[in-house]
Parts: structure tokens; C-alpha cells; sequence
């Protein structure tokens, strides 16, 4: 059964405290579970929710997704915490349901509560109906428990409502196991569940484009064979669609606009029914676990879809605004530091754990593996700005089950002093935004070899304070947000037309080069060129020590058509193209070496910094600089002129050392090689034919290309 139907209800009354459904039976005296959300089970349901100013809190159970009424409601009890509670007989999975609450309603004071309203449970584990939009808004056009003040008896209309639905927690995970693969050795790919799959001949239709898709056969052969550790998958929490895009015929194809932080998205599953979806999703974690893939969602705990002081009321701005949000000093306008309109205000009790259970939850009963907190020092700010003993860092620090599992922050957000790179706690990783910048800039720009060191060796200045090791930096060329690594190389500029905005959106600096000729071209040495330079942002990204992150599709030269904002874009500029020809297939093989590579040479995966002296047992330097005629000096690394040169990491007794050499200039470049003992060509950028040649004395590197070298002999 898809949805279950209300029983017939001939007699409730209220015992103990608890209402109970008749003739089926009372649970005379029970005591609450103290979860929040629905505990069910075979024999009853609990339904609780957190509103500490609501005055009246009904339950209103449905029979469909298209009823225009509830089939039968019921009032909750609260307690001295502000949790409204009621248990019933008779409930079982599908059962869709909503809440109308009661209370105030005083814009001036923040308070907005409307009986009108059906809204979704924050604590719903499945939703059995999104979002629908009329006219603009939800059921209607500036709706009363807008903070605007609007006092019309005009109410969101419950055919539009979102509602939750109860779902049965049991699973056969069978022998499932995470497999905690050490930070050292992860590689991860990002990636979006319906634009990884969508376009895949190999998947079966009716998957394409779903968890079901992402864990078919095809999809999980092609992700073991690239060599990936994990995949990190854009947010798979139900969100809501803006209402504005609904008018242009867009999505909010990234889902950035949450709503239920518990239930995966219903839109990416192939089942239809809520059951269905949150088992789709396990059986795809299960499936990729098998595979040796760990999975980490991209979260956004730092605000609601719910947006700014003009938005409809769909769930938590309806329960408990004063509560859920952080409102300025007027009470009708929002703190908003994600620039989505609206802040969580973490910071309460009551709503920082709503994001603990929501962590736990995708963690103990979804089997997770880790998270990527989006516009992470949201959830560090305090009345004296960000901290990273900010009661939910505190809160996580402490927790078993989320310490042992991995933890990566976006570490900026759009708040006053949001960019705090480097400044999270320990146990926590970060996406390396300047290792991005200072890559783009040597190989596209003109970023001197100062800073393109820093960034191969891990970052040090950044995260070697308090004892972080070089794997708190996520390194990426690029992300979901921005060009695509192909588009890196062939736009000047972002062509975001498509998105509805005028081009007003998206990025502005990019660090981008066309190479001559913005956007398709049939001149084949421009071909050549951007070819061989998405080679080298490859080869830096997999080469430099930190935690490497792969775009999905970068790795066979995916384009977006300059558009580098396409969270709007649910078609065939997001989603991945599988046809490739002998260049994308090339490439692809190419990135598929380099994994393997990194995986072969533990010295490029070390979790300590460099120090630029002998490691026992190595009598060499751990790493030493080089310029083309010589050992590199410390006024070489301040010349900005001075953009040639190369690294060589020692090796030890198992594994022999490594040489880089790196010209991100116009003209061919010879260099010294270091010490007396042939080194093999394990792969030159800009000559794939020479690979596997023996070199001494001088190397000859072409402009514009990488070149990496193994010394013959496995010693320091």
C-alpha cells in the first residue's frame, strides 16, 4: 500500500494525557519515547512536535496527496519543555499527515502563528507530498503569517500544503559495512544524484536519474574502475522549488532550499511511494558500501526554503518563528547570513538538536559516512561572531556517533567576517578555496610559483597550526558551483542566460582563459592547448597532498556551456553526457592514471607536513624545490617572475622518489635533473608518447605542461 487510509474513527478521547484512536484501544498510561518526529510501530504511533509559544497544536491525518481535507485531526498535549505530543492506535506506513498550530500572531514580535496553515513536520522522515505553488506562493499570494504584517484571512491552501508521511524504520542492510576509508586515501567526486545518471544508456530508464541509477550496476562499475573512495552528493534532503523559477520553467536543480532535514528527496527516486523512497535510498548506500564507496551528503543546516520575511509559512516558520530563526533586532526581518533570506538559529537548544537527531539519523538508520556542511560558519556564529567552540561544534565534538565519521565545512558564509579558512576545529576538514584560486592562477593567469607551492605541499600555512594535518584541506579545481574544468579552459566569461536573471548571477572572477577563442572552436591547436591545460589542473589536484575532490564529469571534460551558475538548470546542461569522443575518452583515461598513481605512492598521500629536512629513515630532504638551473632559494619563492620549477619528494626502501616539474609559461624550459641516477618518465602533459623514457642530467619541458618522474633506483 502506497498511502495509508485514516481507520474509521467512532470514538477519540483523550486518557492520560494521550489522545487514542477507539474501538482499537488506548495505551492507558504510556510514557513518551522523548523523540520528536513519529516513533511507530506495529502498535501504535507517537507523534511529537517542539513549539514552545504555540497556544494549540492539532495532528491532521490525510487518506491522499490529493485530498483537499484532512480525514481526521487531533489535538496534541504539551509538556513543560514546549513538546506537543499525542499517541494513536491504527497508524501504520503512508499515513500521510501535517499540523495546524495556534498561537499569536504579532509580526512586530515575530510571532506568526496561523491555524489556517497545514505544515510539514521538521522531523518528517519521508515526504508524501511536495510543495505546490499557486499563483506565485504557497496556496496563495502574500500569506497572512508573513512577517510583512499582511492581516487578510487568506490561508495556505491544504491541497498545497507539504506533508510528511510515517515510515517503517526496518531494513535488511545484511552484512553492510562502512568502509571507513582513512582521510589519507579518500578521493572523493561530487556529484549530483539525477545529473550523474540521468543521461547513462546503461542504466535502465526508468533509473536513470535516481538513487536506484546512481547504484545500478554501470554506475557503481564506473566509479570503482575511475578509482574514487567516496562520492559527495549535492543536498538529497527534500527541498522546495522557488516559486520563482516554477514561473520561468526552472527547478532549483541543486536542491540548496531544504525543508525536511530527515527525508531524502522524492523527486530522485524511481519509487513513488514515501516507503519506497527512504528504502531506495538505503538499498544506494548499501549497494556503494559494497563497492567499497562511502557516501557523504552535501547539508544545509544553516538556513530553510522556507526564505525571507516574504515567505510562505511551510513548516517551521508557521511552528515556531522566534524559535527556529534568528530574527533581527525589529523582529519582522531575518539575520541572514546564508543570503537565502533566513538564518536557523542553531544556537537554541530545541533547533541545534533538530540538526544533531538529523546528523544521527542519516548516520545510524541511512548509514551515511559523512557530511559537507554548506556555508558551514553559519552554524559557528554566537553573539560574538564565529567560534569554533560554537555550542554545535561543542555538540558534535562530543558526540560518538558523529566524531567517527567524516566532517568537511565550506568555510565561509555571506555574513560580516564569513570567510574562516583554516579556522575550524580539529577533526574537521575544509574545502581549500585557495587552493583553487592560486591553481587557476598559475596555469591560467599569472600566480607566481610562491603560492602554487604552498598549495602542492598541502596548505601548511593554513592548517598546520593546532596540530592539523595536511588531509583538513579538501583541494578542488573546481565544484557544482562555477565552470566546469572543461569551461575553465574555453570562457573568458560565464554565459548564464539561461538561468533568468540576465547574466546577474554566478561568479564574476573565475580565473578563467579561453586560450584565444571564447567558447567552441574548430582550431585545433586551441583544442590541443585546452586539453593539455585540463591535463595539468588534473595532474596538480591528484599530485598535491590534502584530500583531492573530482567534479563528476570533469574527469572526461563535461561542459555546462559557460553557464558556471547552473543551479537552476534540470536538463542537459547539468546533467553528464555519456557520449564521448576520443578526446573526452582520453582524458578520461588519463584521470583514471593519475587516481591509480596517487594510490600507488604513499608519499603522496602523507599525513604530516613537510619540513624541508631529513626524515628518518631517509637521509634526503623530505622535499626539496628546484628551479630549472638549481636548488631553489628563499628570495626565489618572492620573485614573481620566477614561475618554473619542481619539487622532488624522497622516497624510502619500498617506495622510490618523485619528481614534478611545472611551466605554466609560453616557452619550452630545460631543466637540471637532481642527483646522478636515471629517472623514468611517468607522464608529460604535454607528450603522452614519451612516457616510460629514461631521462638524466636535463629535461626539456614543453610550455604549458607537468611532467612527472620516478627515480630508477627505489631509494632516498
Amino acid at each position: 500500500m502506497a498511502y495509508w487510509k485514516v481507520p474509521e474513527l467512532s470514538n477519540v478521547s483523550a486518557v492520560g494525557g494521550l489522545s487514542c484512536v477507539e474501538p482499537a484501544g488506548c495505551l492507558l498510561g504510556r510514557r513518551a519515547s522523548g523523540k520528536l518526529g513519529v516513533t511507530w510501530n506495529a502498535s501504535h504511533a507517537e507523534f511529537s512536535l517542539f513549539s514552545a509559544n504555540a497556544e494549540r497544536v492539532t495532528l491532521c491525518l490525510f487518506d491522499s496527496p490529493s485530498d483537499r481535507t484532512e480525514a481526521a485531526s487531533f489535538d496534541l498535549t504539551r509538556d513543560s519543555e514546549g513538546i506537543w505530543r499525542t499517541h494513536l492506535i491504527g497508524i501504520g506506513p503512508g499515513q500521510l499527515y501535517g499540523y495546524r498550530v495556534a498561537g499569536s500572531n504579532r509580526p512586530q514580535s515575530g510571532r506568526l502563528f496561523n491555524p489556517g496553515n497545514i505544515l510539514l513536520d521538521p522531523y518528517a522522515r519521508a515526504v508524501g507530498r511536495p510543495t505546490r505553488w499557486r499563483g506565485g506562493a504557497q496556496g496563495v499570494d502574500n500569506p497572512p503569517t508573513s512577517m510583512n504584517g499582511s492581516r487578510g484571512r487568506r490561508f495556505n491552501d491544504v491541497c498545497h500544503a507539504p506533508l510528511g508521511a510515517v515510515i517503517d524504520p526496518q531494513f535488511d542492510w545484511g552484512d553492510d559495512r562502512p568502509p571507513n576509508t582513512p582521510w589519507r586515501d579518500t578521493v572523493i567526486y561530487e556529484l549530483h544524484v539525477r545529473g550523474f545518471s540521468k543521461r547513462r544508456p546503461d542504466v535502465a530508464a526508468p533509473l536513470q536519474g535516481t538513487y536506484a541509477g546512481l547504484a545500478a550496476p554501470a554506475s557503481v562499475e564506473y566509479l570503482r574502475k575511475l578509482g574514487i573512495t567516496a562520492v559527495e552528493l549535492l543536498p538529497v534532503q527534500h527541498h522546495v522549488d522557488d516559486s520563482r523559477l516554477e514561473r520561468l520553467g526552472l527547478t532549483n536543480y541543486w536542491g540548496y532550499q531544504p525543508l525536511a532535514y530527515f527525508a531524502p528527496e522524492p523527486s530522485y527516486a524511481a519509487a513513488t511511494a514515501p516507503q519506497g523512497v527512504v528504502n531506495e535510498f538505503k538499498a544506494m548506500v548499501r549497494t556503494l558500501h559494497r563497492a567499497g564507496i562511502e557516501v557523504i551528503l552535501d547539508v544545509v543546516y544553516n538556513h530553510t526554503g522556507e526564505g525571507g520575511s516574504d515567505g510562505p509559512p511551510l513548516s517551521f516558520r508557521g511552528i515556531d518563528n522566534v524559535s527556529y530563526y534568528r530574527l533581527a533586532a525589529d523582529r519582522r526581518q531575518y539575520i541572514d547570513n546564508s543570503g537565502c533570506g533566513n538564518s536557523l538559529n542553531t544556537n537554541h537548544p530545541t533547533v541545534l538538536r533538530l540538526v544533531m537527531d538529523s546528523l544521527r539519523y542519516w548516520v545510524e538508520e541511512m548509514h551515511v559516512d559523512g557530511f559537507r556542511f554548506d556555508l558551514a560558519v553559519c552554524l559557528g556564529r554566537t553573539p560574538g561572531g564565529f567560534k569554533r567552540w560554537a555550542p554545535f561544534f561543542m555538540a558534535v565534538s562530543q558526540d560518538p556517533v558523529l566524531r567517527r565519521v567524516k566532517l568537511i565545512a565550506e568555510p565561509w558564509d555571506l555574513g560580516p567576517g564569513g570567510y574562516q579558512l583554516g579556522r575550524f576545529p580539529n577533526g574537521w576538514a575544509e574545502w581549500n578555496s585557495w587552493f583553487r584560486d592560486d591553481v587557476r592562477q598559475f596555469w591560467l593567469g599569472s600566480a607566481a610559483s610562491g603560492k602554487m607551492g604552498m598549495r602542492l605541499a598541502g596548505s601548511s600555512d593554513l592548517f598546520e597550526h593546532r596540530g592539523r594535518s595536511p588531509q583538513a584541506g579538501i583541494n578542488l579545481v573546481t565544484a557544482h558551483d562555477g565552470f566546469t574544468l572543461a569551461d575553465l579552459v574555453s570562457y573568458n566569461e560565464k554565459h548564464n542566460e539561461e538561468n533568468g536573471e540576465d547574466g546577474r548571477d554566478g561568479e564574476c572572477h573565475n580565473s578563467s582563459w579561453n586560450h584565444g577563442m571564447e567558447g567552441p572552436t574548430d582550431n585545433d591547436s586551441i583544442h590541443v592547448l585546452r586539453s593539455r591545460q585540463q591535463r595539468n589542473l588534473l595532474a596538480t589536484l591528484f599530485l598535491s597532498q590534502g584530500v583531492p575532490m573530482l567534479l563528476a564529469g570533469d574527469e572526461f571534460g563535461r561542459t555546462q556551456q559557460g553557464n558556471n551558475n547552473a543551479y537552476c538548470q534540470d536538463n542537459p546542461i547539468s546533467w553528464l553526457d555519456w557520449d564521448l569522443d576520443r578526446p573526452r575518452k582520453a582524458l578520461y583515461a588519463f584521470a583514471v592514471d593519475l587516481i591509480a598513481l596517487r594510490k600507488r605512492f604513499p608519499t603522496l598521500r602523507r599525513t604530516a607536513f613537510f619540513k624541508g629536512t631529513p626524515q628518518p629513515p631517509c637521509v634526503s630532504r623530505d622535499i626539496r624545490w628546484f628551479k630549472p638551473n638549481g636548488d631553489m632559494r628563499q628570495s626565489d619563492w618572492r620573485n614573481h617572475d620566477m614561475r618554473c620549477f619542481g619539487a622532488r619528494i624522497a622516497g624510502n626502501e619500498q617506495t622510490p622518489a618523485l619528481l614534478m616539474l611545472l611551466n605554466p609559461t609560453t616557452a619550452a624550459e630545460s631543466f637540471s635533473l637532481p642527483g646522478a641516477a636515471d629517472w623514468e618518465l611517468l607522464f608529460d602533459t604535454a607528450d603522452d608518447e614519451a612516457r616510460g623514457s629514461k631521462h638524466s642530467g636535463s629535461y626539456l619541458i614543453s610550455f604549458h605542461s607537468l611532467a612527472l618522474f620516478q627515480q630508477a633506483e627505489a631509494h632516498s
